[in-house]
């Protein structure tokens, strides 16, 4: 219900909704509070989205869609309905064109195609599902080879993809949007309607920024530690929070002193190179700078105008080499594979938290003496073993088993071969044994039986 950051307190409220008798609220103290609420879903204010509308948040959500999906088809297979009337019932209409949106489309399609249809044969050529989306591509997000390969497969699958529309309203029966290349406003009928645009912040989270002077900001922000700002023993991680990485040039004049040990005023390469690894795990645009110009190290930066090494250089010259690092800092994806991420290393940092007092395990201290007590938290986009190297990238399920992956080095994989590689991840990213025997035991038992169509 709220979180009472000056007091430490957290209030709670049971969601349990019986006759049982006893006090529903009740509040907790804390030494040491981790926010991982997420997010709720955003409708950007649009009329009629909460009210008919389904979402892809919760558990509660999918089952809603699964009951919803399967009643579409009953309704549409009574006797005394028009064709038309039978069209409308079976017309899913999926809004967002990202990720969420695009596999969601994938997977109602081979829902549709591998096991409804053979219970309702009848209506087979009369299902349609429609993808809206804002932007000038699905998967905007993605390499444009990955974009371009989704909208041929979808066109091929028979999905419509309707770009450059922005939904004004949802109602029961239809959906609202306003072309942005005409100005022309339409409408289309529909028998569901998915909502996936994006998130945005809980209440709960909102009234806590209020409190530690976050009012104006989207979610709350913390440090590379993950630690709240302005809330001592707080830390956040998930879609509810966004760490604030701090700006290497905020820091330059700093990190020229320390690095040059004798005062010379000059700072020379030896010198430079003796703090480089604090400097790139201190401030992680370092490094995507230099991915982004090709260098391989990061005393290349050091070099003339002209590509020359150089022996040594004063403040200004140092100034000058870094003066473009902070342009590559970027906001980590609202995805699980990030709060998973932070969880785990959250709870390393707790379980050594008595040990790194006395052995501080972090970078070197810029501004005094002494190392921070961890290291910071770094994201690791994606982890796929292959022959002892790492190789990150990331996927898009496209359905048909197939999908996409974008690459390091500029390589993007489509098609069959990448759903493979995709289930090998998603399998070996499971929290335990027991979750990936559970995983592939559904994989294969949807194989070989094909999908529980059952209404639950």
């Amino acid at each position: 219900m709220k979180i009472d950051a000056a007091n430490k307190k957290i209030l709670c409220r049971s969601t349990i909704d019986n006759n049982l008798v006893g006090n529903e609220e009740f509040s907790l103290e804390y030494d040491y509070l981790v926010i991982a609420v997420g997010a709720q879903v955003n409708t950007f204010n649009t009329a009629g989205v909460l009210e008919n509308c389904h979402f892809l948040k919760e558990v509660e959500d999918a089952q809603k869609i699964r009951r919803s999906i399967i009643d579409c088809f009953e309704k549409a297979v009574l006797p005394g309905l028009s064709e038309e009337e039978r069209r409308i019932n079976l017309h899913f209409v999926i809004v967002g064109g990202g990720p969420t949106g695009v596999e969601f489309a994938a997977e109602l399609h081979d829902y549709v195609r591998e096991d409804l249809v053979n219970l309702y044969p009848s209506v087979k050529d009369l299902v349609k599902i429609t993808v809206i989306q804002s932007g000038d591509h699905i998967l905007n997000m993605f390499d444009e080879r990955i974009s371009s390969f989704a909208e041929q497969k979808f066109c091929r699958d028979g999905i419509e993809v309707q770009t450059g529309c922005r939904v004004i309203s949802v109602s029961d029966e239809e959906i609202t949007m306003k072309l942005k290349s005409k100005g022309e406003i339409c409408s289309i009928p529909h028998g569901l309607v998915v909502w996936s645009t994006g998130v945005e912040t809980r209440p709960v989270v909102k009234d806590c920024m209020g409190q530690i002077g976050q009012a104006n900001r989207r979610v709350l922000a913390t440090d590379e530690w993950l630690r709240v700002k302005g809330c001592e023993g707080v830390y956040a991680l998930g879609d509810c929070a966004t760490i604030n990485q701090r700006k290497i040039m905020e820091d330059i004049a700093t990190i020229f002193k320390a690095a040059d040990k004798d005062n010379s005023g000059l700072l020379t390469i030896k010198e430079f190179k003796d703090v480089k690894y604090d400097i790139l795990e201190r401030y992680p645009q370092v490094e995507h700078y230099l991915k982004s110009k090709h260098l391989s190290d990061v005393t290349d930066l050091l070099k003339d105008p002209g590509g020359n090494d150089r022996d040594e250089v004063d403040i200004e010259g140092f100034k000058s080499a870094l003066s473009h690092v902070d342009s590559q800092m970027k906001n980590l994806p609202a995805t699980a594979q990030v709060a998973a991420q932070q969880g785990a290393y959250l709870s390393k940092c707790f379980n050594r938290w008595h040990q790194s007092e006395d052995n501080p395990e972090g970078p070197r201290r810029i501004k005094v003496s002494g190392r921070h007590q961890f290291h910071p938290f770094q994201y690791v986009l994606l982890v796929v073993f292959c022959t002892n190297t790492n190789i990150l990238g990331q996927f898009a399920p496209l359905g048909g088993e197939q999908a996409a992956a974008e690459l390091p080095g500029d390589w993007v994989s489509l098609g069959h071969s990448t759903q493979w590689l995709w289930y090998s991840v998603y399998a070996s990213k499971q929290v335990s044994w027991r979750t990936r025997v559970l995983v592939v035991s559904d994989w294969t038992r949807r194989f070989i039986f094909g999908r529980d169509s059952s209404r639950i």
